[in-house]
């Protein structure tokens, strides 16, 4: 019996312990937890407030531009409505915004920045929308929905413009936040944005989105019906996220949410993660609580028989040595992993620098595509007037003409390809042959090679390579790889060679001075140059790389010391036309 009451005390010593750890450290985790997805809630309001406020004066300035209150002024006036597309159009290509556009005071778009595109605005009518209605009301509206036209969601900025001669007409600027989406989305956030009437809009959770957080009254479903605030999304059979005031994950598991409100707006921000860690560590907390106090109960009762104690101790030594063996490798472990965080996190944080640079350098790009590209049209324009208007006999001037034509020609190609590193193509992948692809690309490299007196070789295969690539950015790519094989042999002499096959591969070899070991696994990085005296961006292979991922393919780089340098694409075959067509 003494034996039995050893037991029962140790079990009920170490269930009390456990339940005591228990809760203690379930309090703790939770407001750990807390802390952190407070801190999350935090950096994504100043994301999205961020994301909104850039563009916030832009229709204030746009509205005080002579052009736009010509249009307002004058709907019908075609001249005026004409110059209105064209300005609203630089202002959206400058500014980053994805849409502008003017409605007249009966809701009718008169003028947009998309004017010349198959989803253009201009003749669609939007009087329904309550940032129009609201804009009408007090001056200014802004809104978050679905767009009518698009189909895609954005928030919208409207401002009224009162014209002098009493006509008044509503400018509109489009935003889309699909980016901060993204971002949640990639970084496996459980994060969202509801609107006024608690419906989530936004949300890196896939499950979550146009979903209500409780049941919407009937009211507010047949405004948001009429507005077509979120055209397509069925919100009066989709279920509520919250049900009982609680979350789950996708599975059925309890989620920790916490929320904030973005006031200007009138919108709340939901931060959420998972329970099931929190809830396995305090069990892991109450475990250790629990065998504690029974050491200790047990340790109190040994001492009182002494005829045990040595036995006892050797055993509770050997135990307690190997528990703190074991927590001393846990630690150690957790250290290591805290700093491969801290060094993934820096690394993400230069990530996210070098990403910055290449977005401004994107913008940079389509302006000088802009600002260049109308010109030279014009100019090649005027030369052809020119060479019709020539007398008869004159055989000096004509073919001058054409090779300034033929000069402009180039320039224009050379802006079409910069074009092309400005913007992600919009076409999908297609089935094409590498050889027109690489017969392309030496086309526009010639001028160089020709500067430079080395011809490029092309070697293997001759009958056709297909592969299903973007044309255009394919040819970019191959214009890279040959461009940096020609800068490797500059300077010494050399030659190059473009390899085609066996299947859909292409390899560019040079004779040049190769790259050192040491920085081989540099140069995938952005703005990581080996050219010396300042020559190059350093982007060439990153965005050929990324560009041959987006098609399934990869990339590899071999430089042996003093042999050169090889770089091999290998994209994924192409099956055949039964397949395909099956499929």
């Amino acid at each position: 019996m003494t034996g039995l009451r050893v037991l029962g005390l140790l079990a009920a010593v170490g269930l009390a312990a456990a339940l005591i750890a228990y809760a203690m450290a379930e309090r703790v985790l939770l407001a750990d937890l807390d802390t952190q997805l407070d801190r999350s809630l935090i950096l994504s309001s100043r994301a999205v407030e961020s994301e909104i406020e850039r563009l916030r004066p832009l229709p204030d300035i746009a509205a005080e531009d002579a052009r736009i209150r010509a249009a307002v002024g004058a709907p019908r006036d075609a001249q005026a409505i004409d110059t209105a597309n064209r300005y609203l159009e630089a202002i959206a290509g400058h500014s980053g915004a994805d849409q502008l556009y003017l409605m007249d005071a009966t809701g009718l778009t008169v003028a947009a920045s998309n004017w010349n595109t198959p989803e253009s605005f201009v003749g669609q009518r939007y009087d329904f929308r309550p940032y129009f209605k609201r804009a009408l009301a007090s001056g200014r509206g802004t809104y978050y929905g679905i767009g009518a036209t698009t189909r895609r969601a954005g928030y919208f900025q409207s401002l009224r413009i009162d014209a002098p001669g009493g006509t008044t007409g509503v400018l509109v600027v489009k935003i889309e936040l699909q980016s901060l989406q993204d971002t949640w989305r990639s970084a496996e956030l459980a994060t969202a944005v509801a609107d006024r009437d608690g419906v989530i809009f936004l949300s890196g959770v896939d499950d979550w989105l146009y979903r209500p957080l409780s049941p919407l009254p009937a009211g507010a479903l047949t405004a948001l019906t009429s507005a077509r605030t979120y055209d397509g999304a069925a919100l009066d059979t989709a279920a509520p996220l919250l049900q009982a005031g609680t979350i789950q994950d996708a599975e059925g598991a309890p989620m920790r949410l916490r929320s904030a409100p973005i006031a200007r707006e009138g919108w709340t921000l939901l931060a959420a993660a998972p329970l099931a860690p929190v809830r396995a560590s305090a069990r892991l907390w109450a475990a250790a609580a629990a065998l504690v106090a029974a050491l200790l109960t047990g340790t109190v009762k040994i001492w009182r028989q002494r005829h045990e104690l040595t036995q006892l101790r050797l055993r509770q030594s050997a135990m307690l040595e190997t528990q703190v063996a074991e927590r001393t490798a846990d630690l150690a472990r957790e250290v290591e992993a805290r700093k491969r965080t801290e060094a993934d996190l820096r690394a993400a944080q230069d990530s996210l620098i070098q990403s910055a640079k290449m977005a401004a350098l994107g913008r940079m790009s389509a302006a000088i595509v802009h600002e260049v590209s109308q010109p030279l049209a014009a100019m090649e324009a005027t030369l052809a007037a020119a060479d019709l208007t020539l007398p008869e006999g004159d055989t000096r001037t004509g073919p001058r003409i054409e090779t300034a034509r033929g000069l402009i020609r180039r320039m224009q190609r050379t802006v079409k390809n910069l074009k092309s590193f400005g913007r992600r193509a919009p076409s999908t992948p297609e089935i094409v042959d590498l050889r027109q692809v690489v017969a392309n690309a030496l086309e526009i490299v010639a001028p160089r090679a020709r500067t430079l007196g080395v011809t490029p070789q092309v070697t293997g295969s001759d009958a056709p390579l297909r592969a299903r690539v973007g044309p255009v950015r394919m040819e970019q790519v191959c214009v890279n790889l040959l461009l940096n094989a020609l800068d490797a042999v500059a300077e010494n002499g050399g030659t190059v060679q473009l390899r085609l096959g066996p299947g859909p591969v292409l390899s560019v070899l040079d004779t040049g001075p190769g790259i050192p070991a040491d920085r081989l696994s540099q140069v995938w990085e952005p703005f990581f140059s080996t050219k010396t005296g300042g020559e190059g961006l350093g982007l060439g292979l990153s965005i050929s790389r990324e560009i041959v991922e987006e098609f399934g393919g990869r990339m590899e780089i071999q430089s042996p010391p003093g042999l050169g340098t090889e770089v091999k694409v290998s994209l994924p075959p192409v099956e055949d036309d039964r397949k395909e067509d099956a499929a």
